[in-house]
């Protein structure tokens, strides 16, 4: 599996059969992320209303399109471009300058049997059934910034709870991307030995099933430009 990091929460993951996933699509002029020019099979997006992760009309072709909070608050799961989703309610950061939180879903499915999970837009301590969502997670793509969304000892309560194999942070702090507060990559790390943390040095990596290790390591991208 091919998979790449635009920035912010958005990842295009490819299977072997070509089968091609992206994830939460920013608003480019918004964030300062370069637009996203592939196509994708399947675009998910955690929540309709956040131009941060929601831009899934920018994605060239005609995608099928998943909204991860409808399928949370639906049917919880859902087959669509032969990929099968499946979605929980969460919630932004409780005290978001925006005033109220929104809502929005995390969600995971399988490609070349690994199971990814998506941990969407959320900013809070996640609840027992939440944590039991990232069960035999084999990918993660964690939200490693701290604010706005889930604090970062919180963070590390559910990976060491869950254990999932490898861990992908997304909307940390970048040279391109600089909320005020939001924090660096290196304030996620410093909970890992350096042992247990290794560095693709480019937006695009390949995983397959030998790939995964059998206890928790991280793999830090670099977004594309």
């Amino acid at each position: 599996m091919q998979i790449r990091w635009y920035g912010q929460a958005a990842f295009r993951l490819e299977a072997e059969d070509g089968t091609s996933v992206i994830t939460d699509p920013y608003t480019p002029d918004l964030l300062g992320y370069a637009p996203i020019k592939d196509s994708a099979d399947l675009v998910i997006i955690s929540s309709e209303d956040d131009q941060a992760h929601c831009r899934a009309d920018l994605i060239p072709g005609d995608p099928a399109v998943i909204n991860a909070l409808d399928l949370a608050l639906d049917d919880k799961v859902t087959t669509s471009a032969g990929v099968t989703v499946r979605a929980i309610e969460a919630a932004e950061w409780v005290n978001h300058p925006r005033g109220v939180p929104g809502q929005n879903g995390m969600y995971r499915f399988e490609l070349d049997g690994l199971k990814i999970a998506h941990m969407g837009d959320v900013g809070n301590p996640l609840n027992d059934q939440q944590m039991a969502f990232f069960e035999d997670v084999d990918v993660l793509l964690a939200l490693a910034g701290g604010y706005l969304t889930i604090e970062l000892p919180d963070l590390d309560t559910m990976i060491k709870r869950m254990k999932p194999k490898l861990v992908i942070p997304m909307h940390f702090r970048t040279l391109t991307y600089k909320p005020r507060n939001t924090m660096w990559i290196e304030s996620f790390l410093s909970y890992y030995d350096d042992a247990q943390v290794d560095f693709a040095l480019d937006h695009t990596t390949k995983i397959g099933k030998a790939d995964i290790p059998s206890e928790t390591r991280v793999l830090v991208m670099d977004y594309m430009r």
